[in-house]
C-alpha cells in the first residue's frame, strides 16, 4: 500500500512543480509583452521625430 500512495503524492508534486513553472512562465510572458510594446513606442517616436528632422532639412535645402 506503500508504493501506490507515494506514486500518487509523487505526481501531485509533480503536477505542483508544473503549475508554478506555468505562471512563471506566463508572469515572464506578461513582462516580455510589456517590453516589446515599450520598445514599439519608443521606435514609432523615434521614427516621427526622424520624420520632422527630414521635412525640416528639406525646407532648409529648399530655401537655399
Amino acid at each position: 500500500m506503500f508504493w501506490p500512495m507515494f506514486a500518487v503524492a509523487v505526481g501531485f508534486a509533480g503536477l505542483a512543480v508544473l503549475g508554478v513553472l506555468a505562471v512563471r512562465v506566463f508572469m515572464e510572458a506578461q513582462r516580455l509583452g510589456r517590453q516589446v510594446a515599450d520598445s514599439a513606442h519608443r521606435i514609432n517616436r523615434a521614427a516621427e521625430d526622424l520624420e520632422r528632422a527630414s521635412l525640416s532639412a528639406a525646407r532648409a535645402v529648399d530655401s537655399l
